[in-house]
């Protein structure tokens, strides 16, 4: 295995051994030797960052050529006895990275376990290893750690370009290079590695599952359930059995029963329920296409949304914040979580697949009471715009008002043709007065962000009944404002339970600053671990698992695909 890519041992060592002897001969240490040959190749490949070994091409990391520029070329990893003390615990984590969902791959493992290879033999054999050799395997052990720390911390690719316009990241920025400086120096190459790892208990619940659902691959997996009339605890259907096996596999069934044979017993029935939850399906106990869809899905489909998962928690900042609003948008729901703890959490409401409601974090600075209702460019132009101009009475009766750009006052509707008018040069912002019509609702929360969304109240309190919240145009509706507003105003004096129904039922807008701002994250995870250790799994409702498992698995070694032409969009409503 080591020497699949090698020339045959006997010529390889002549020739090896004959460079050695005349290198050796020349009188110049090891390690210089070593550093003339890194600073050629390194000199070879800074036009296009891609280092040739054999038939391999790698693509080298861009802080490399710093990192040897600032150590004279000096090899990092092989010292003038030729041995080399980092290397053994290093290799050990290399051959773990795919417990983040990793490809060790990525990291040249085989290539750098082929070169170590060949040194061990040219030991046995009392010849010198070739310094040029030695210096291929000095670079691809720099590379290795500089791109495995780049990912650990920032991730393997960028979602502002992979999702480009709907997402907005600030990675954690490091400097691996000094890291892997300081790491050499003080023995600390494992433990730097160790402390890169995202320090979520989100993320390590989740990588715990992805080696428990690799495992279940290992094993088989599990078979489809076949489709059938629906199925409802006490009946009796020859898929029971099948439909049994597959909830003990993934842990939903805790006790297998041997021998229960064709009937939907009570603890067949309450495992689906748990399945359902688990998949964001109404828990009904019955067995019906949607479940059995759920069901059928691969193990292998699993592992890679766990994995995609994953990524997505390496673009997160390193503190969340004590206290934060988190929305998962692909769950639809909301959660306010203190000190590690979920306080509060509501169903929400999302933007459509047509209007997205973007991926990104800020503060929650105020929240607006009563609010106007600003109506967007799009829905003025496909929505408003036609209404208005088949009646112009429906302004008055929908308490809509056109409000100058330049005074900042009422603008007469008779004084505007309408016919004529487009929403590029309407004069004025048209806007719904407070009230129990406005789709705003009567409260707002602001964190002023380059997409013009925020969370609002609603006046069309049935789309929370729904299981597919997807109705909004990129803001995020929430079922319990008030709740929200009185949390995060109840240590703001004069903002007592009378106070805040007296400003909801107002007719003009209040601001009311916070005190102490709130991180706000909007995210996309369609799979995690529940605060009772479950997995979750939910659908991907904008298409961006499939974005970005394409960048992870079609990209490898590089962080510059892109999913499409996108652009910023402003939602607002």
């Amino acid at each position: 295995m080591a020497h699949r890519k090698l020339i045959p041992m006997f010529a390889l060592l002549l020739v090896f051994g004959i460079l050695s002897v005349s290198n050796h001969t020349s009188g110049e240490p090891l390690s210089h030797q070593v550093g003339t040959q890194i600073g050629r190749l390194l000199e070879e490949t800074a036009a296009d960052l891609r280092l040739q070994i054999g038939e391999r091409e790698f693509v080298l990391h861009e802080s490399l050529y710093a990192f040897y520029r600032e150590r004279g070329h000096r090899p990092a990893w092989v010292d003038d006895r030729g041995s080399m003390p980092h290397v053994t615990p290093f290799l050990d984590v290399l051959r773990t990275a795919h417990q983040d969902g990793f490809a060790p791959s990525d990291y040249h493992l085989a290539e750098i376990e082929d070169l170590l290879q060949l040194k061990v033999d040219h030991l046995r054999y009392e010849i010198i290893f070739d310094p040029q050799r030695a210096a291929q395997l000095d670079l691809l052990l720099s590379d290795a750690f500089l791109k495995q720390a780049e990912h650990l911390t920032s991730g393997r690719v960028d979602p502002n370009i992979v999702h480009k316009g709907q997402w907005q990241a600030r990675p954690r920025v490091t400097d691996v290079g000094k890291i892997l400086s300081f790491s050499l120096e003080n023995g600390r190459i494992v433990q730097a590695l160790v402390d890169m790892i995202p320090p979520y208990r989100g993320y390590l619940l989740l990588r715990d599952n992805l080696a428990r659902y690799r495992k279940i691959a290992e094993q088989g997996g599990w078979s489809p359930v076949p489709d059938g009339p629906l199925l409802r605890s006490g009946d009796e259907d020859p898929r029971v059995g099948g439909l049994r096996r597959r909830l003990w596999i993934e842990g939903d069934l805790v006790d297998y029963p041997l021998g229960a044979g064709s009937h939907f017993d009570e603890a067949t029935a309450a495992a689906l329920a748990r399945f359902q939850k688990r998949h964001g399906l109404a828990p009904d106990r019955v067995l019906g296409p949607k479940t059995i869809e759920e069901l059928n899905i691969p193990v292998e489909k699993r592992i890679r949304q766990i994995e995609v998962n994953l990524e997505r928690w390496r673009w997160l900042p390193k503190d969340l914040g004590e206290r934060y609003i988190l929305v998962n948008i692909a769950d639809f729901r909301l959660f306010v979580v203190e000190k590690g703890r979920t306080v509060m959490t509501m169903p929400v409401v999302v933007g459509t697949a047509y209007r997205e409601t973007p991926v990104f974090s800020d503060h929650l600075t105020y929240l607006e009471f009563a609010p106007y209702w600003g109506v967007p460019p799009t829905i003025l132009r496909e929505d408003k715009l036609p209404k208005i101009r088949r009646d112009i009475k429906y302004l008055d009766e929908h308490h809509f008002e056109v409000i100058s750009w330049q005074t900042g006052k009422p603008i007469a509707p008779e004084s505007i043709d309408w016919h004529q008018t487009s929403e590029e040069d309407l004069p004025g912002l048209l806007r719904q007065k407070p009230g129990p019509w406005n789709p705003l609702g009567r409260v707002k929360f602001m964190f002023p962000n380059d997409f013009d969304v925020y969370l609002h109240d609603t006046p069309n309190r049935y789309q929370f009944e729904a299981g597919k919240r997807s109705f909004s145009s990129g803001c995020i509706r929430i079922e319990r404002p008030l709740d929200l507003a009185q949390y995060l105003l109840e240590n703001q004096k004069g903002w007592d339970c009378d106070a805040l129904l007296n400003a909801v039922g107002a007719s003009f807008p209040q601001k009311v600053m916070l005190k102490s701002p709130i991180p706000v994250h909007l995210l996309y995870w369609t799979a995690w671990v529940d605060g009772r250790g479950a997995v979750q799994f939910r659908s991907d409702l904008y298409g961006r698992d499939a974005q970005l498992e394409t960048a992870l698995y079609d990209a490898s070694d590089n962080k510059s695909l892109a999913s499409g032409p996108k652009t910023l969009e402003k939602h607002g409503g």
